[in-house]
């Protein structure tokens, strides 16, 4: 475990620092569809479908595609002047379920969105649960609810949950939920 000089954050990285609608577009072209993230109601994008589709196939389709889709991620509104601002002040640990094949492609994306970041891992798994507690992360940001929910309550820290149409179940008191980066950085002012 590294010392601490400074808070750090757990960052996510698709559906928090990218939109959460980022991949839809790709998912429409690929299968015929016209989802749009109002339609996401479980962190699923099968759930989705007006039809159904293999959970096999597509979980294949999106392995053979990811690389593409995290390349051209669209960025949440504010998270880049908000991240830049904060790089200085606090530790910006980002922690993503994706895995490791893809790191080029996501320190490049971050190079080219000029997003600061101190430490990027990439643990091919949404347990995020070991990583924050080895890197001893203060604040976790967040889309997915149930890791929102795990980390607020097993590390007894604050978790911002970046509201979305599959993440609105209900959330224990150390569980914020948010709207964007905005209300992230007045939380955070607030807070620290």
């Amino acid at each position: 475990m590294t010392k601490k000089q400074k808070p750090r954050f757990g960052i996510d990285i698709d559906g928090t620092v990218t939109t959460p609608d980022t991949l839809i577009p790709h998912i429409n072209e690929q299968y015929k569809t016209n989802i749009i993230l109002d339609d996401v109601i479980e962190y699923d994008f099968l759930s989705a479908f007006p039809h159904p589709v293999d959970a096999r196939e597509f979980a294949k389709w999106f392995k053979e595609n990811e690389a593409y889709m995290y390349s051209v991620s669209a960025i949440a509104q504010d998270a880049q002047a908000i991240l830049e601002k904060w790089q200085h002040s606090y530790e910006l640990f980002y922690i993503s379920a994706r895995d490791a094949s893809v790191s080029e492609i996501t320190f490049k994306w971050f190079k080219e969105n000029n997003v600061p970041f101190h430490h990027i891992e990439l643990i091919g798994s949404h347990n995020k649960l070991a990583i924050a507690k080895k890197h001893n992360v203060d604040v976790f940001f967040e889309d997915k609810h149930d890791n929102a929910v795990m980390l607020a309550e097993e590390l007894n820290i604050p978790v911002l949950l970046f509201d979305t149409p599959y993440n609105r179940k209900s959330i224990p008191t150390n569980v914020v939920r948010i709207n964007n980066w905005t209300e992230a950085n007045q939380w955070i002012l607030k807070y620290f």
